[in-house]
């Protein structure tokens, strides 16, 4: 009886970590639809109306953003079988909160990379989306903006 109860435990487990790694490649690939918009706009505005590349990344930032909630609310973080905690106006003020510092923190960095490494902005901006995105976007998205009830 008690190894039937440890198979469904170890199932239930397998099941959950299964659904976080899912949860967390939809939100990578979110991240980079949204990313590939924003990096986009920033080489587009920088390079042909030759607008400063920290300007490009709020410009591009806001942008890559509405795309990003939006794929975040409907498809990455929805669930079926549960609600969210906040409605969908204090969601959108806390991913608003979020992506204003997201923006700083990319501005920033990127400017601190290019500046003091004499890297090219837009290497300097990859660089700088790769710690964001994971270590800064991901989590305040997934357990601040979009938690579940």
């Amino acid at each position: 009886m008690s190894v039937t109860l440890e198979k469904k435990n170890k199932l239930v487990i397998n099941s959950n970590i299964i659904g976080q790694l899912i949860v967390f490649a939809k939100a990578q690939l979110s991240a980079f639809i949204g990313g590939l918009t924003d990096y986009a706009i920033m080489v587009f505005f920088t390079e042909v109306f030759h607008v400063h590349y920290t300007v490009s990344i709020v410009i591009g930032g806001i942008i890559g953003a509405v795309v990003n909630f939006s794929m975040n609310k409907k498809w990455t973080f929805h669930s079926e079988n549960s609600t969210y905690k906040n409605s969908m106006h204090k969601q959108l003020l806390k991913f608003v909160l979020v992506v204003i510092n997201s923006i700083f923190l990319k501005s920033m960095g990127t400017y601190a990379i290019t500046t003091f490494m004499r890297i090219d902005y837009k290497i300097s901006r990859l660089i700088t989306d790769l710690f964001v995105s994971i270590g800064f976007n991901y989590s305040l998205q997934r357990y601040w903006v979009f938690k579940k009830a």
